[in-house]
């Protein structure tokens, strides 16, 4: 019963692990069963018959007596919980980490470590059961607060790393699902990994990945989410490099749903501490906050170029470049974004959760509101300067639609009280204000628009311009403000 992968036969000889399989098979006796009692009882005689192998084949060993003790549980709970001894001994055999103390922890070679991942790479490709692959990827990755989180999340980092080279969709549909159940600290660790192996150590690698979004949308749905929290633009080293930013814009701008994946497919409530449910508080926080940041950026740039010994117009005209390239890319992502919220507010509504589930917490605005009343301090930008302009202009709009589309909760009082300090923007104050009640007594025929002229006295009296009827299924074009 339960699935087991294939193996290759090991050198050593036939050990305690061999025999207890051939019992198994010919005794009739239950995966996860001995003669002695249950899968705690066989513990010491796993790690017995483990002790006696080297590193992988005790590794392969116990995948599989994860494998055929999960499968026989997942027939009689629907989700077994992954029990202290387990972690023990995946801590011991796949990490290193003995139990014995004053014991000096193993320390695999590169050849071993390449070869221990793809033991599990061959493990979770030939599982064919979803339920099983995600609970043993769970016990092997799920982080316990100890000192083998370092061991593990090192490896988790080469995992993803490998099933993005080698496109290994199993590996990535449980890593997704590793990114929305585990605390953002970790998450955020692991994206700094795959930004680093694929946006910034290795030039042109960030197509390898930017590929991956055919095969896994789920995963690059998080890892969107997870990249965002990590380059929050609050310093210039946390500026998102150049081709991280472009495969994220490609990826949101030719599918902006791309972004509601797991919010539409997952549970709406995730526990504090966690990522967020949809990348959109963070891709919000790109555009907003990208003139400024960019523009702190090539401040800093100039000033060293400048004390390296380069011309002024040499460093003016790389700003330049920079800056149109930078402005494209998220002019592109702010028209997406919006347009994401133009079509959650039916989503919302279907799932029952319109006025109930905030996807921008009100919480978010406020850090961001701070963080642009941060950056014009620290630029010394008195005057009412493009960037500033630009940046108010798209937190307005991101705002309106926010609340239009119900996923942003909050009363234009409370956004009032913590917009007060920003610097005067018209469209913002417009957004603040709220729109211009009709008077009680212009009742207009239903499904159409109100006149937005008044018909000039002494003509007769016919519309310039034909009355449109409203249809509300039909989408339009929404020009963000570049």
């Amino acid at each position: 019963p339960g699935h087991r992968p294939s193996r290759q036969p090991l050198r050593e000889g036939r050990g305690r692990g061999d025999t207890e399989r051939q019992t198994d098979r010919e005794g009739g006796r239950g995966p996860g069963e001995v003669a002695g009692g249950p899968w705690e009882d066989r513990m010491a005689d796993i790690r017995h018959s483990l002790l006696r192998r080297d590193a992988l084949s005790a590794a392969k060993e116990l995948l599989y007596h994860l494998d055929i003790f999960f499968s026989s549980q997942l027939q009689n709970v629907p989700g077994p919980l992954v029990d202290k001894s387990t972690i023990e001994l995946v801590e011991e055999f796949i990490f290193q980490l003995s139990k014995e103390r004053n014991t000096q922890p193993k320390r695999l070679s590169s050849l071993q470590e390449l070869q221990l991942l793809e033991i599990m790479c061959s493990y979770f490709q030939d599982q064919s059961k979803d339920a099983v692959r995600q609970i043993i990827f769970s016990a092997l990755f799920g982080p316990q607060g100890n000192k083998a989180d370092e061991n593990r999340l090192a490896m988790l980092g080469k995992l993803v790393s490998m099933a993005i080279a080698i496109c290994r969709v199993p590996i990535l549909e449980c890593t997704a699902l590793w990114l929305q159940r585990t605390h953002a600290v970790f998450c955020v660790r692991l994206a700094k990994v795959l930004a680093e192996d694929y946006c910034i150590l290795v030039p042109g690698s960030v197509q390898t990945l930017k590929r991956i979004v055919h095969a896994s949308p789920r995963f690059c749905c998080q890892l969107i989410t997870a990249v965002t929290a990590l380059y929050d633009l609050t310093t210039d080293d946390l500026i998102p490099p150049h081709d991280l930013l472009e495969m994220v814009v490609s990826w949101v701008y030719d599918d902006p749903r791309l972004t509601l994946i797991t919010f539409l497919n997952g549970p709406a409530n995730l526990p504090r501490g966690f990522l967020e449910l949809t990348p959109l508080p963070g891709l919000i926080r790109w555009c907003v906050l990208a003139p400024l940041a960019y523009k702190r950026n090539c401040k800093t740039s100039s000033a060293q170029s400048l004390m390296n010994g380069n011309s002024n117009k040499m460093c003016k005209e790389i700003e330049n470049d920079v800056k149109n390239d930078f402005k494209i890319l998220y002019s592109k992502l702010h028209l997406s974004v919006l347009q994401v919220l133009m079509i959650l507010q039916g989503h919302l509504t279907e799932k029952n959760l319109y006025g109930r589930l905030e996807l921008i917490m009100f919480d978010h605005v406020d850090r961001l509101v701070g963080d642009i009343n941060k950056l014009v301090k620290e630029l010394n930008l008195t005057n009412p300067v493009k960037e500033i302009e630009l940046t108010l202009d798209r937190l307005a709009q991101a705002l309106q639609v926010g609340i239009a589309s119900g996923a942003l909760l909050c009363t234009r009082d409370d956004l009032r009280s913590i917009c007060s300090a920003l610097p005067h923007n018209s469209l913002l104050q417009l957004v603040l204000t709220g729109p211009v009640q009709q008077s009680p007594h212009t009742a207009l025929p239903p499904g159409y628009y109100p006149h937005i002229h008044a018909q000039p006295a002494g003509y007769p009296m016919y519309s310039a311009h034909p009355v449109q009827t409203y249809m509300p299924g039909m989408t339009f074009s929404y020009r963000p403000i570049r």
